[in-house]
């Protein structure tokens, strides 16, 4: 089975944790359950002399350290304009060698500054991209990243284009995949006819270790770059077995809004108010689910004869914070995070392959109970949007003071 985590960023791009370097992706992909990980960031100069200094070639067009796999890749901000509008376009681009890479980046110099941050800023056309890096490495794959954010995506509400042909025109041939991105999932790309040809492949984003895995893509091939490539291209349900997914409502951006107005609607809504905030009057950051709506040419709940399933997870530390009361990235968290994986091997081995006994065995009953509920969708979720994550609530208001009123007398006792 391979796991693969196909966009992050090294600590070389903006508002990254400094952990980002190899020794640490790999020691948390083991952690996590991903067996393939993307570089990201190639682009860079100091983030690509580790990459040679760290990762082994293999004979695939993969590179291996420590026993977890790695693809080179990089995403590339675009920004242009078309037809006197402004278009802002990330992707995600992958290569099959050192060699590539060092050609790739000889090009994308000319046309903005590579040390600047580890996703470039290009300022050129997003199809002149395509066309100048097939140029020098036509196995090169172009992936467009998050695609529905409002900002910086091929669907973008604000920057973006209605259609991957009319982003792409004469370089949409060599388009054959996108990133769902954390704002949407499998079921909502489903109602666009356009994408039935088009694989959907999820990614973490991730800026820091932790968030590695958060989405995924499991696979049941033998690896290697063009055998990876070619099964998201083909849609094979025999080899592209499900994508890991966010649930899409606690994404930054699935539902309309102004954050600082503490203003958020369902794309119903905002319809009434003419997409107008109610609190300051400006226009609202529209959301995925409205752009999506606006697209769609199928009802919800329709599926694709080709679809490839999915599976929404919450992370394990989530969980557990929620389960004993105590906030994400406190000692007490930590500590009942390392003592489960400790005993379930990784995180997506725990959430999504443990047996219901099994989970009793390694957690406490709460958290056990919180792992079932989340495979089961039995959640609430608050939406994200304008930038702020939606919040998931596992248990409830009552099951949460229970669980202080059980807490309380074991803190009173260690006081005497």
């Amino acid at each position: 089975m391979l796991i693969a985590d196909l966009h992050i960023h090294s600590k070389y791009s903006m508002a990254t944790s400094r952990d980002m370097d190899i020794d640490h992706l790999t020691k948390s992909a083991k952690i996590k359950g991903v067996n393939l990980l993307a570089t990201g960031d190639f682009t860079h100069p100091f983030w690509l002399n580790e990459l040679k200094n760290k990762l082994k070639p293999l004979n695939n067009g993969l590179f291996e350290n420590d026993g977890i796999l790695y693809i080179l890749s990089a995403e590339i901000s675009n920004i242009f304009h078309r037809a006197g509008k402004l278009k802002k376009i990330h992707t995600e681009l992958f290569a099959p060698s050192f060699e590539a890479v060092d050609k790739i980046n000889k090009v994308l110099a000319k046309y903005g500054n590579l040390t600047a941050d580890g996703r470039p800023t290009l300022t050129f056309d997003i199809k002149e991209l395509v066309k100048a890096v097939l140029n020098v490495c036509p196995e090169c794959i172009f992936v467009p990243a998050h695609a529905w954010t409002p900002w910086f995506s091929v669907f973008g509400s604000n920057s973006g284009f209605d259609s991957i042909e009319e982003c792409f025109q004469e370089q949409s041939k060599h388009i054959f995949a996108i990133e769902t991105g954390l704002s949407s999932d499998p079921a909502m790309n489903w109602r666009i006819s356009k994408l039935d040809t088009i694989g959907l492949i999820s990614n973490s984003d991730a800026h820091s270790p932790a968030k590695i895995g958060r989405e995924a893509n499991v696979f049941d091939i033998v690896p290697s770059f063009t055998e990876l490539m070619n099964t998201i291209k083909k849609k094979d349900k025999t080899k592209f077995l499900y994508t890991i997914e966010f649930y899409p409502e606690e994404g930054k951006y699935h539902y309309d809004g102004h954050r600082n107005c503490k203003v958020c609607m369902a794309p119903q809504e905002s319809i009434k108010v003419n997409n107008k905030c109610p609190v300051c009057g400006k226009l609202l950051t529209i959301g995925v689910v409205h752009r999506v709506e606006k697209l769609a040419d199928r009802k919800e709940g329709e599926k694709p004869a080709n679809f490839i399933p999915y599976k929404n997870l919450v992370s394990l530390g989530g969980i557990i914070s929620e389960a004993i009361g105590k906030a994400p990235g406190t000692i007490a968290v930590a500590n009942e995070y390392n003592k489960i994986i400790n005993a379930g091997e990784n995180e997506l081995n725990i959430l999504i392959n443990l047996s219901e006994d099994n989970l009793y065995k390694i957690a406490t009953p709460k958290i056990a109970e919180g792992i079932i509920r989340v495979r089961n969708g039995k959640i609430k979720i608050y939406p994200g949007h304008d930038g702020e994550y939606g919040k998931i609530t596992i248990f409830t208001d009552d099951e949460v003071k229970d669980k202080v009123k059980e807490e309380k007398p074991k803190k009173q006792m260690s006081l005497f």
